[in-house]
C-alpha cells in the first residue's frame, strides 16, 4: 500500500511591523534582535537601538527582516555620506561610527580568538587611521545591460549579482569619485551592443607625483574603429590612459605611462594594471612605518618576506638590514619586485617564486640564517606557510592579515608552537566595510 505524505506547511511570514530592540552586531555588521526567542538580522540596524522592521524571510532558527525606522537610536549613529548606502553592497557600516568600526572589528577578533582558546590578554595598540573618505585608489565598476541595451554603470547590490548604478562613490579618491558620470556619458555613444564585462580604475602617479587614472576596459567583442575614437576622444579630455582587456592580453588604447605609488618616502614601486596593490595609499604608508618600527630592525637582521608582492614590504626594509628574501606564488610580480630593486638601487633584496601554500623547505632560499620573518598573505591565510615557517625557528615573525577568521587559525598555530603575542593593532585601510586588517608581532 503506498504511503502518502504531506509536505510540511510554510510558516507564513507576519506581515505587521515588529519592534525590536538590537542587542549586538553580527560579523557581517548587521544588527541583531530576537523575536520569539530567535534572532533576526536586520541590516541598518546598531546595538541598543528601538527599532520597527518589517520580516522578509523566515527561517527554522532565524530570520531577516528590513529596517523600518529607527525609533531609539544608538549614540552611536552618524548621518549617512552615501546617497546608495545599502542599495550598493560596497560598504556596511556608514551609520556607525567611525570609532565605533574600530571598537566592533576588534571585537569580533577577540570572539574568534576565543573559538580558537586564545585567552592571553591581547596587548592592543592604537589603531592606524587616515581620513575615512576618499581613500580608495582602485576599484572594480560592473557593467550590465537592461532589457532595453542600456548601459546600468555601478557596483554590486547588498546581497545581490544584479547591479546599482552608481552616481558618485564617497570612498573612491577624488579623481575617481565622479567618473560615474563621465563612463555614462561614454556610453551613450559607444555604437555597439553589450560590448563591454567591466571596467578597472586604478589612480597612480607619474614622475612629477600627479595623478594618473587608468581605465582597464574588459572587451567582450572586438573593439570597433567608431568606438575607439570615442574613448580615445574621451581619454584625451578628462586625462585618462586607456587599457583593453580581451581576455587574452591587455592592449593599450591610448599613449601610456609607466603605473607606479610612493611605498614610502624613499621607495616608489612600479606595478602592472592587474597586480595587486593595497586600495588605500596613505594607510599602506603607515601600515609599512609601524612594521618596520615593530621589527625593530638592526644592520645585521636577514629577512624573509614571505607573500611580498612587488616588494612593498621588501624594500623599505631593505633599507635598513643586512639582507632581505622575498617570496611570491605569482612569476610576473616575482620579475616586477626585481626591477623594482634595481630601480630603487637596492642591492640586498633578493626575490623567488614559489608556491608558499605547497611544500618549500627544501627551496634554496630557505638555506640562510634568518633573524626576522615578515609575511602579509591573502585571505585565505598562510597556514601551510606557517607550519613550515615554525620548523625555521625565527624569534621574530609579523603578520599582517586581511582576514579575521584566518588569522586567528594561524595565530593558535604559532601560539601552539611557543610564540606569544607582543604586539596587536587594527589597520583602517578599508573604512566603513565589514573588512578589517590587523598587523600582530609574535616573539618565541
Amino acid at each position: 500500500m503506498a504511503n502518502y505524505f504531506k509536505a510540511k506547511p510554510q510558516k507564513s511570514i507576519v506581515k505587521q511591523p515588529l519592534s525590536l530592540t538590537i542587542e549586538r552586531l553580527d560579523a557581517n555588521g548587521q544588527g541583531v534582535g530576537y523575536y520569539n526567542k530567535k534572532p533576526v538580522f536586520v541590516c541598518g540596524a546598531l546595538p541598543k537601538e528601538q527599532v520597527k522592521v518589517q520580516l522578509t524571510e523566515q527561517k527554522n532558527k532565524f530570520s531577516k527582516a528590513k529596517l523600518l525606522d529607527v525609533i531609539v537610536p544608538s549614540k552611536d549613529r552618524v548621518p549617512i555620506n552615501c546617497n546608495h548606502f545599502q542599495q550598493c553592497g560596497g560598504c556596511d557600516l556608514q551609520h556607525l561610527a567611525v570609532d565605533a568600526q574600530l571598537v566592533f572589528k576588534q571585537n569580533k577578533l577577540i570572539e574568534l580568538f576565543n573559538r580558537q582558546d586564545i585567552i592571553q590578554n591581547l596587548p592592543w595598540v592604537t589603531p592606524i587611521i587616515d581620513q575615512t573618505w576618499q581613500y580608495r585608489r582602485k576599484a572594480r565598476i560592473g557593467v550590465q545591460y537592461n532589457k532595453n541595451g542600456q548601459a546600468i554603470i555601478g557596483f554590486r547590490r547588498l546581497a545581490s549579482n544584479q547591479l546599482q548604478a552608481i552616481k558618485k562613490c564617497v570612498v573612491l579618491v577624488d579623481s575617481l569619485s565622479d567618473i560615474f558620470i563621465v563612463l555614462n556619458k561614454v556610453f551613450s555613444e559607444l555604437t555597439q551592443s553589450q560590448p563591454i564585462g567591466h571596467i578597472e580604475v586604478i589612480t597612480s602617479q607619474v614622475n612629477n607625483n600627479e595623478s594618473l587614472v587608468t581605465l582597464v576596459i574588459r572587451q567582450l567583442k572586438t573593439i570597433s574603429a567608431q568606438d575607439s575614437t570615442i574613448w580615445q576622444k574621451f581619454a584625451l579630455q578628462q586625462g585618462w590612459q586607456i587599457l583593453l582587456d580581451d581576455g587574452d592580453s591587455i592592449i593599450p588604447l591610448t599613449k601610456t605611462q609607466t603605473l607606479k605609488f610612493n611605498a614610502t618616502e624613499n621607495v616608489s614601486l612600479n606595478f602592472s594594471s592587474n597586480d595587486f596593490i593595497q586600495v588605500n595609499a596613505e594607510i599602506n604608508q603607515k601600515m609599512i612605518k609601524q612594521a618596520i618600527n615593530w621589527l625593530d630592525l638592526v644592520s645585521d637582521d636577514v629577512v624573509l618576506d614571505l607573500f611580498c608582492g612587488l616588494g612593498n614590504f621588501t624594500l623599505p626594509i631593505a633599507q635598513q638590514v643586512k639582507q632581505v628574501v622575498g617570496v611570491e606564488g605569482v612569476s610576473n610580480m616575482v620579475e616586477r619586485a626585481q626591477q623594482n630593486a634595481e630601480s630603487n638601487n637596492v642591492y640586498n633584496a633578493d626575490f623567488f617564486q614559489a608556491d608558499l601554500n605547497n611544500l618549500w623547505l627544501e627551496s634554496r632560499w630557505i638555506k640562510k640564517a634568518y633573524t626576522k620573518a615578515i609575511l602579509d598573505p591573502a585571505r585565505a591565510g598562510a597556514l601551510i606557510a606557517i607550519e613550515q615557517l615554525i620548523l625555521l625557528k625565527i624569534n621574530t615573525i609579523l603578520y599582517i592579515s586581511c582576514d579575521p577568521v584566518t588569522l586567528a587559525v594561524d595565530s593558535k598555530k604559532l601560539i601552539d608552537a611557543g610564540y606569544k603575542i607582543t604586539k596587536i593593532g587594527l589597520i583602517d585601510m578599508f573604512t566603513h566595510t565589514k573588512h578589517s586588517e590587523t598587523m600582530i608581532l609574535f616573539s618565541r
